[in-house]
């Protein structure tokens, strides 16, 4: 398949009224709206009604990360706010690693502010659980799109996971143009969230309830991709080949893989965050059988790879394959993959996931999902009282397949 570079961002545009937009969550997760669109049909129904549209055959698979306090504040000594957000580990690389640090680590940031940043350290002193902790930052380098990598240390021998919980406050999605508040440390985590690295939840998942859950029909499995702030960056260009994808990280254990082997044919996503690594894993197999490095995929690689009738189980077994010669239990990797009108989905048979922004990327990957029937689910969806974004309202899709 050809890369679909010329593709006009304009396309995906529609109107979203503010007031679409949700604010904050309904009290009841599993009471939002679902939409249901299957082969052009379109009905209503609950989220928690969604145990009876999943066969007991399928496999649900959920991205299991958690989302941290991200969002640091500093003052310099002439009393002007600096703002740390927090992306990705620099080093240690490893987020398990890093967040086990006990004195300093690294991180790849984004800061507001920047200017007034000079050549000093950011201080603050932090309230913990066995007493204050200082916490320093100091500004190593900064790239030409702005990105700054800063050097955290802290005294007192406390993990680094320990001191951004005190330190930073939940990045809650720029557009719903609030503050966070106490309840979006609880609202903005999925009930099975478990392995800390995400700068934005995988909101999809917010609508399930460990009761809800517990009467799924069908297996659960887990996942983990640390959701990167990429996720809400605009396409500015005007054409998506311009845009540049934002890198991820995720990992996969091998009894996740061989759960896909079994339920080939019948996965449902939970989340595009999810969609993008069951795809992501189909390219990486089909890396390993072409003798290619298997630890990232670019943004564009698929759609270039000559050979892709590779069978999905045949792709996913190559992973298992891999990662057991090498007495590995977990596959791990990042990507930069771009799913957009012209790609063909291999694994995800099925998703569910929220309402997107307009010009987004992730509305992109709905459309490669079902065609141009993207605006005639977002038009009814909006004519039909539907909350939109994050905090808002679901939406179950199936998947129009390829036939490798």
């Amino acid at each position: 398949m050809s890369a679909p570079k010329n593709i006009a961002i304009v396309d995906f545009n529609y109107p979203l009224p503010d007031e679409k937009i949700a604010k904050f969550p309904l009290k009841d997760r599993d009471k939002c709206k679902l939409l249901v669109y299957n082969d052009g049909i379109i009905s209503d129904s609950v989220f928690s009604d969604i145990v009876d549209m999943i066969p007991s055959e399928n496999l649900l698979a959920v991205n299991n990360t958690k989302v941290i306090p991200a969002r640091l504040e500093f003052f310099t000594p002439n009393g002007a706010r600096i703002e740390i957000f927090c992306l990705e580990p620099h080093l240690p690389a490893d987020y398990d690693s890093n967040f086990a640090s006990q004195s300093q680590c690294e991180w790849k940031c984004l800061a507001g502010n920047l200017k007034r940043w000079k050549d000093f350290d950011l201080v603050r002193t932090i309230p913990c659980k066995d007493g204050d902790a200082e916490l320093s930052v100091k500004k190593l380098s900064v790239a030409p799109n702005g990105e700054v990598v800063v050097r955290f240390s802290w005294n007192g021998g406390r993990p680094f996971s320990e001191i951004i919980d005190a330190a930073g406050s939940i990045p809650i999605p720029p557009y719903l143009n609030r503050k966070a508040e106490e309840s979006d440390t609880v609202d903005y985590q999925t009930v099975y969230s478990r392995y800390k690295g995400s700068v934005a939840a995988p909101t999809a998942g917010l609508h399930f309830t460990p009761e809800l859950i517990a009467r799924l029909k069908c297996e659960v499995a887990q996942l983990t991709l640390h959701v990167g702030a990429g996720t809400f960056k605009p396409v500015k260009s005007d054409t998506i080949g311009e845009h540049e994808m934002h890198r991820e990280f995720f990992s996969v254990t091998a009894d996740f893989l061989r759960n896909l082997v079994a339920h080939a044919g019948h996965i449902t996503a939970v989340g595009t965050t999810t969609v993008r690594t069951l795809e992501s894993l189909y390219w990486f197999g089909v890396k390993i059988l072409n003798g290619q490095n298997p630890d990232f995929l670019a943004q564009w690689e698929c759609y270039d790879m000559e050979d892709s009738t590779i069978s999905a189980k045949d792709a996913v077994e190559a992973i298992i394959k891999y990662i057991s010669e090498r007495n590995l239990d977990t596959f791990k990797a990042a990507t930069g993959i771009m799913i957009c009108p012209g790609y063909q989905y291999r694994i995800t048979d099925s998703m569910i996931t929220n309402f997107h922004q307009p010009e987004s990327t992730l509305l992109l990957l709905v459309s490669a999902a079902v065609g141009d029937d993207w605006r005639k689910i977002y038009d009814y969806a909006l004519n039909h009282d539907y909350r939109f974004l994050s905090y808002g309202d679901s939406c179950l899709i199936k998947v129009r397949k390829s036939k490798a």
